[in-house]
């Protein structure tokens, strides 16, 4: 990260608010830069807006942060949604930032489109706070620390995260993610293999994705062949993942495989805590650009990522601590990524033949794999 731009040191006892946005993965991305914080300032209030709960599933356990509050629904924005938001914030949420009495406010996100702006400036507006630190891609005339913005991909998102907390003072000396799970879950996750076949390596795969950029999915007889082919050479069973609105997709994936290997597949409805400890006892994670494949790489399970529309550069599976942990499988394609790229937002949904997607053979997806699980069974 560019350190040309101005770090602020923060009293100890500094009141924080934190923005950020997102999914699963987003939040499990931030995981250095809070803990970075959070370790710089050990008294301080340190507080995060977002936009759905489940940061609270994510990060409320990781004792990093004081409180999160949560946006009201009708200002909750997509990533390409260039409307301004409903203007109308309710004397509740006012109240609840102005009695933050925070000194900074440190934004995670990247300012775009307008809609984005919008909403980022009028929370900060509403909080007073005398620092406002984030990135600036030329919209942050709001901040008074801004961090370089290159665009998506220039950087890895929790780089991005990483820089905006240094610019507060925060030294960031542990960058892998992370995500401890109490010892209830694990007993549980236990408790739960042992409901399976005793075959090792247990290869858990995620046909899924967020539910709202389908586009990223790679077909589900693919799945089905990389199961029959890593069952072929090492063993072991099979455990598909996804949400509650992908069980048809596990469905398929399991009507597909031809080979004897036992498959299982959770209902989508675990509590994330218990879905991180059972990810973290399988031997290696295959899927698709989402949150689960970020929270893999929190509990240190080996993750084969597999890319399309989206940007690998930005959203790859994180292991800056040990590089051999992870793998990206893509097309090289000269109209890759068409979603989220430098400063635009491109196209959620892709092309309409998404052959970077059609095109990614089964073969390339299993010798990745296969090279995985030879290093960690």
């Amino acid at each position: 990260m560019d350190s040309s731009f101005p770090v602020i040191n923060l009293n100890r006892n500094t009141r924080l608010l934190v923005v950020k946005f997102g999914g699963i993965g987003d939040y499990v991305l931030t995981t250095p830069a809070l803990r970075a914080l959070r370790q710089a300032y050990p008294q301080a209030r340190i507080d995060l807006v977002a936009q759905s709960t489940l940061a609270k599933q994510v990060l409320e356990r990781l004792n990093l942060l004081d409180d999160i509050i949560v946006l009201p629904a009708h200002l909750v924005l997509q990533p390409d949604q260039d409307t301004p938001p409903h203007t109308q914030i309710s004397i509740d949420l006012v109240r609840r930032l102005r009695a933050g009495r925070y000194d900074a406010v440190l934004i995670l996100e990247h300012l775009f489109p307008a809609a984005r702006i919008q909403l980022l400036h009028m929370l900060v507006r509403i909080t007073g706070a005398t620092w406002r630190i984030g990135l600036d891609n030329g919209h942050g005339d709001f901040l008074n620390v801004r961090v370089p913005d290159a665009g998506f991909g220039a950087l890895h998102q929790a780089e991005y995260c990483i820089g905006v907390v240094e610019a507060a003072g925060a030294l960031v000396r542990e960058r892998g993610l992370f995500f401890p799970v109490p010892a209830e879950y694990h007993d549980q996750a236990r408790e739960f293999m042992c409901s399976l076949s005793a075959r090792r390596p247990i290869i858990a795969m995620h046909p899924g994705c967020d539910p709202r950029v389908i586009a990223r999915r790679w077909m589900p007889e693919r799945f089905a062949q990389v199961a029959d082919a890593l069952y072929k050479q090492f063993g072991g069973q099979l455990l598909l993942l996804g949400g509650p609105e992908e069980a048809d997709l596990r469905s398929q994936v399991a009507q597909m495989m031809r080979s004897a290997m036992s498959c299982s597949s959770l209902s989508g409805r675990e509590h994330i805590l218990l879905t991180a400890a059972i990810i973290a006892q399988c031997d290696l994670l295959v899927g698709n650009d989402s949150g689960l494949m970020h929270l893999a790489t929190a509990v240190n399970t080996p993750t084969v990522g597999i890319f399309g529309p989206t940007n690998h550069r930005a959203w790859h599976p994180y292991t800056p601590d040990d590089p051999t942990r992870s793998r990206i499988v893509r097309q090289e394609l000269p109209c890759m990524p068409c979603y989220l790229r430098g400063h635009d937002v491109g196209s959620r949904e892709g092309c309409a033949t998404r052959d970077c997607l059609t095109t990614l053979s089964a073969a390339s997806v299993i010798d990745a794999a296969a090279d995985m699980l030879r290093g960690s069974i």
